[in-house]
């Protein structure tokens, strides 16, 4: 019997050291967000946007449990039913991934990949999934577009798939991103409506939430007039109440005009640099319109991305009227969402640019710069920091715990995001460009949140940007 426990322990003992290596990133940080990405992906030649937008999700692999990738209908396929066919561009992209992991996982000191079974469960943040992990999430979903096409013919591996992730045991949300129609999860939806009971049904849809690229599930020269055939449409229309749904209309096309009047540092420092950046392909309209997608759920210490107004990378949202005149949802098309999200969307472009150009260079070389670690009053992670303070308080905050993996000096700044708090003044913040700021808290603030961000930089190249965000309740 000792002897049977020795061998336990030892065994024991191997399996901490080996999950040790397998992880290796701080566990702090906690489990990845769930994505599912529904995407028109298409041949360089057609429209490379998918085909970007991919390489760089492949690039922040460690920070996502990607969940499905899925090839559906969208404006690429201008109408017709998506060509199967186009289904090799994502083949070719996780091929290059492969391919580039080995040098992508000296980023977390990973030394191997769990076995599949592992991987298909619960990924913490800094873990670099497989490239079996990522082909056994990749298939096709619905080829055709409009809700007309939701039914019993419309069925798919997609559309099953997500029925299953739905149904597993995590509390985690899961994001729905569509860079093409969401039609896939629409049919997904009309099979839980067929085979379960009204409450089941609303628990299926509180799991999830979605993020579309403008609505593309119907052809492009339907937009403006067309939304009511739109799949979109009806899960706007009739779901709200338990469906949360980012309809975005601004984070997109400033990531597409940017990107493409900034082509010349995607030339220098995206492609060519690895197995990925030889697949990067040239723009033909804007650069990446999907990525905004992912980079609202990507988790960074800046926000939550299930609270729409509590701006991150991708953009700023609030509940209103959407573009077809209809439907309401979160939304940024115009006013002031569209203002706030566009001045953010500018803001965080150079950080965000800088983040995908030191991946790259990880992927080309094995090392490059990583991001600081930051952390407020000690706290580990990236959660949202709350402190509840009196009208008139003094309060301290301190980043000097925080610290660069790398060595790097860091910089730091604290600044007031009156758009997503319910106090809109001035916020009097002292050593606003020291590790260690004082907030003076309005005595006009009562019963007000505050939002204040600790944005820490390094002074590697490029650049690189950490964030928390701290929300000051106000009695």
């Amino acid at each position: 019997m000792r002897l049977f426990k020795a061998l336990l322990f030892v065994a024991a003992s191997i399996l901490a050291a080996s999950c040790t290596s397998i992880h290796a990133g701080d566990p702090d940080m906690g489990l990845k967000p769930r994505i599912i990405v529904l995407t028109d992906i298409a041949p360089g030649d057609i429209e490379p946007d998918d085909m970007e937008s991919m390489i760089r999700l492949m690039a922040h692999a460690d920070l996502f449990e990607i969940e499905g990738l899925i090839t559906s209908g969208g404006w690429n396929s201008g109408g017709r039913a998506y060509p199967a066919g186009w289904k090799d561009s994502l083949s070719t992209t996780i091929n290059a991934y492969e391919k580039d992991l080995p040098n992508l996982m000296k980023r977390s000191g990973q030394k191997r990949f769990m076995p599949l079974d592992n991987e298909q469960d619960r990924q913490m943040i800094g873990y670099w999934p497989s490239a079996d992990y990522m082909r056994s999430r990749a298939m096709l979903g619905s080829l055709e577009l409009g809700r007309a096409k939701i039914g019993k013919n419309n069925r798919s591996e997609g559309s099953d798939h997500i029925i299953r992730i739905a149904d597993e045991k995590d509390e985690r949300p899961v994001w729905i991103l569509a860079w093409g129609g969401a039609n896939t999860f629409a049919q997904a939806v009309w099979q839980v409506q067929q085979e379960r009971t009204p409450d089941q049904v609303k628990q299926f849809l509180r799991k999830f939430r979605v993020y579309t690229i403008t609505d593309q599930d119907v052809p492009w020269h339907w937009r403006h007039s067309n939304y009511p055939f739109s799949s979109h449409f009806e899960l706007r229309r009739d779901l709200s109440e338990d469906l949360m749904f980012f309809w975005d209309e601004s984070a997109w096309l400033t990531q597409n005009d940017i990107g493409s009047s900034n082509w010349s540092e995607y030339a220098e420092h995206i492609q060519n640099h690895g197995n990925l950046g030889s697949i990067y392909p040239k723009n033909k309209w804007g650069v990446e319109g999907d990525t905004p997608s992912y980079l609202h759920v990507l988790p960074n210490g800046l926000h939550d991305p299930s609270v729409p107004e509590m701006t991150g990378w991708g953009g700023y949202f609030e509940w209103g009227l959407g573009m077809d005149k209809v439907t309401y949802s979160y939304t940024n098309h115009a006013g002031a969402p569209n203002e706030i999200s566009e001045k953010y969307e500018n803001y965080f472009y150079p950080a965000i640019f800088n983040n995908f150009a030191a991946r790259m260079d990880w992927a080309a070389y094995g090392e490059g710069n990583r991001n600081p670690v930051a952390r407020v009053n000690r706290s580990k992670g990236l959660e949202v920091l709350e402190i509840t303070a009196l009208p008139g308080a003094v309060l301290d905050l301190d980043a000097s715990a925080s610290f660069d993996p790398d060595g790097d000096a860091l910089n730091f700044r604290w600044w007031h995001m009156p758009e997503s708090g319910t106090w809109e003044g001035e916020v009097e913040i002292s050593g606003a460009d020291t590790e260690s700021a004082v907030i003076s808290v309005p005595e006009a603030a009562s019963g007000k949140t505050i939002h204040v961000i600790c944005e820490i930089s390094d002074d590697g190249t490029p650049v690189l940007t950490s964030y928390r965000r701290v929300i000051i309740k106000v009695r």
